[in-house]
């Protein structure tokens, strides 16, 4: 594995094994992951949410490779945050995504009932597919596999807040690139329903930066002009946001620029 550049702000988050015990519920509202019962899987989620991305892919990797299947959630979950906000390579981060697919694929065939195999399978391709533009990535069918795995996500587990954000965010992007109609014919987009989705991440937890940031943004592709007073509400919303973890730093500071750049 190539060497990953460090998370930009070394010592900000110190969790131990006890501290990621009674942050949990509050760390993982987004993705209902349930607590780690091998010791290796706490030390990973210790170094994922301090931002040591990767050392938590490598004890993920290494919890798959002796039995605990959900090490791969937190070794994708780390891959994923890494190529999302600290990789600078763009060819690296297209194959770390494809990466996580893959790997995540193969855990949603052998666990199908881990709601976060088939999350992370959508994330790490609905990621690939914002890189490689959304457009061409709905011409070679990404988007069905995003949507299905996202369905299914929430089949598994309604109360998946980071799959329901997802899913919204779905709804107005391809609508945003094809249009209403052929968004709503070939690929089930609806406007209505993706704001719905969104909606919802944010009355389960509202204090969620990823929400409120991508909420905004599909209010900007869905309603234009009309929206931008309620989208630029959303993302200070988002840019106030005190993050928990290394992770919901990175996207708070995403959300700063997002506000400065609306």
């Amino acid at each position: 594995m190539a060497t990953w550049s460090p998370f930009p702000h070394p010592g900000l988050f110190n969790f131990t094994v006890e501290s990621l015990k009674k942050s949990w519920v509050r760390l993982h509202a987004g993705d209902a992951e349930p607590y780690p019962q091998h010791p290796l899987l706490e030390q990973a989620w210790v170094h994922f949410h301090n931002g040591d991305f990767a050392e938590a892919r490598t004890l993920g990797l290494e919890a798959a490779a002796a039995g605990e299947s959900s090490g791969m959630t937190v070794a994708n979950k780390a891959t994923c945050i890494y190529a999302c906000y600290l990789e600078k390579s763009e060819q690296a981060r297209l194959d770390l995504f494809m990466d996580v697919a893959q790997r995540a694929g193969a855990q949603t065939v052998h666990t199908p009932h881990n709601q976060n195999g088939w999350f992370l399978q959508a994330y790490a391709l609905g990621r690939y597919s914002q890189a490689i533009s959304v457009a061409k990535a709905l011409a070679q069918g990404l988007g069905s596999k995003v949507k299905d795995s996202l369905e299914r996500t929430l089949q598994i587990c309604p109360q998946h807040v980071e799959a329901r954000i997802a899913l919204g965010a779905f709804h107005a992007e391809v609508i945003d690139k094809v249009g209403a109609l052929i968004g709503g014919m070939t690929y089930g987009a609806r406007k209505d329903v993706g704001l719905q989705l969104l909606s919802e991440a944010l009355h389960h937890n509202p204090d969620s930066a990823a929400g409120l940031v991508e909420y905004a943004n599909a209010l900007v592709m869905l309603n234009g002009d009309a929206s931008h007073d309620q989208a630029n509400q959303l993302y200070e919303r988002a840019a106030s946001c005190v993050p928990a973890d290394a992770s919901e730093q990175l996207y708070c500071e995403l959300a700063k620029t997002e506000l400065t750049a609306h």
